[in-house]
């Protein structure tokens, strides 16, 4: 079946370029196409264009084909969030009285609180009803023109808890039609009953976990918290090392609570991505600039914390690449609107609009091991796009923070 979106105001990053990703400079220079048409067929971009260049018989007279008319409105694709944890058992408010009154990050976790609390509450909870409160946030970031996702284990915290959720994730990935990649996050915090020989906790995760993890195929990514107060380089470096064995390509939280070398590690061992990094400087940049990982910043995180926030100019001055992800979870950024995180990157990041699109979209998509099938308007991608509702420029998608400005949502190239 065929898809026609006419007379669009402004069709959003289009690229025809083949690139991965886009550093630097290449990240303010976001291609448009004014009064432009899409086609889409079956689940794939065909082609698109000027209006003026679409062809009487574009859909070879196909009987089911569809229209929409898009004047004044503007299509992107979708948004790709690659840092979520939304399978979580409950929420945390509790906590964000605490915050307000004080408490940091560091001491709420000390007192039991934070990771530790919400692994207490999903070792608690049957699979069916962490499927079903997950469920609800797949369908709320939908909604928000999110197409691509990633979502981390992590709050399980012993092997039972732990394969239970990433038997959650593989069932999202089966029954949305959002495009799903699932990250084991044992080494998110250490366990209590481990508090005082945590190499004995790592020796689990590597020798029982992952070695599980793999033989059901649960997870296409692994991942360490390595910062200040959780994981050391050393600690991290053996779980790494132990997750490339099984296939598994790594992606670390690195740096946010100070200048750890999770990003130096992430860069020796060719993670993916590294996230968070608030606390990033020259050698950071510098060690960076040499490789194929991706800095991403969580915005939602840094603004719910109240938290430094990660040198993005700075980094994109450098030559470097940009994404951005929600990090959306219970107890530090319980929000999964990436339009809402353009807008904190560029009023807190100062990222101007142009590369705020395209560190939610092509850069993201990269952060996730996606960006030859999602993140540009490009032909033989995935048809996930969204429609916005009547709007003057794409600026305003990062100024309108608060207003909901999408219209249509189309993943894998039906209409939801």
């Amino acid at each position: 079946m065929k898809t026609l979106i006419r007379n669009i105001k402004e069709l959003v990053n289009v690229d025809e370029s083949g690139r991965l990703m886009a550093k630097g400079e290449e990240m303010s220079k976001l291609q448009t196409i004014k009064d432009a048409y899409l086609i889409i067929n079956d689940d794939k971009i065909q082609s698109y264009g000027k209006m003026s260049d679409l062809k009487p018989d574009w859909d070879d007279d196909e009987e089911k084909s569809i229209e929409i008319d898009a004047t004044g409105k503007m299509v992107f694709p979708s948004f790709c969030d690659s840092h979520t944890h939304l399978v979580y058992a409950g929420s945390r408010e509790i906590e964000y009285s605490d915050k307000i009154r004080g408490l940091s990050y560091e001491e709420i976790a000390k007192r039991g609180g934070g990771i530790l609390n919400s692994a207490e509450r999903l070792r608690t909870t049957s699979e069916d009803e962490l499927y079903n409160q997950a469920m609800d946030r797949i369908n709320e970031i939908i909604s928000f023109g999110t197409g691509a996702v990633e979502i981390k284990s992590g709050y399980g915290l012993d092997t039972e808890s732990e394969l239970k959720m990433l038997r959650v994730i593989k069932r999202i990935k089966e029954t949305t039609p959002l495009i799903v990649k699932s990250t084991f996050l044992g080494a998110h915090a250490t366990p209590l009953e481990y508090k005082e020989d945590p190499d004995a906790y790592v020796d689990k995760i590597i020798n029982e976990m992952l070695p599980l993890v793999a033989a059901e195929e649960l997870a296409d990514f692994v991942d360490v918290f390595c910062d200040k107060g959780f994981f050391t380089t050393e600690q991290t470096e053996r779980i790494l090392m132990a997750g490339i064995k099984y296939g598994m390509r790594p992606k670390i939280h690195a740096n946010e609570m100070a200048k750890s070398g999770g990003i130096q590690v992430g860069v020796k061992y060719d993670a993916l991505s590294v996230d968070h990094i608030e606390y990033t400087g020259d050698e950071e940049i510098a060690v960076l600039k040499d490789s194929e990982t991706m800095p991403t910043i969580l915005p939602g995180a840094a603004f719910f914390l109240n938290m430094p926030y990660a040198p993005a100019r700075k980094m994109i001055a450098a030559g470097l690449p940009v994404a951005i992800a929600s990090d959306y979870n219970p107890g530090s950024s319980p929000a999964g609107n990436m339009k809402f995180m353009m807008s904190l990157a560029c009023v807190n990041y100062k990222m101007l609009p142009e590369e705020a699109i395209i560190a939610a979209t092509l850069n993201s998509a990269y952060a996730m091991g996606v960006s030859d099938i999602a993140g540009s308007i490009t032909v033989g991608k995935k048809a996930n796009v969204f429609i916005t509702k009547e709007i003057p420029s794409i600026e305003f998608m990062p100024y309108a923070y608060c207003t909901d400005l999408i219209d249509t949502v189309i993943l894998n190239g039906q209409i939801l």
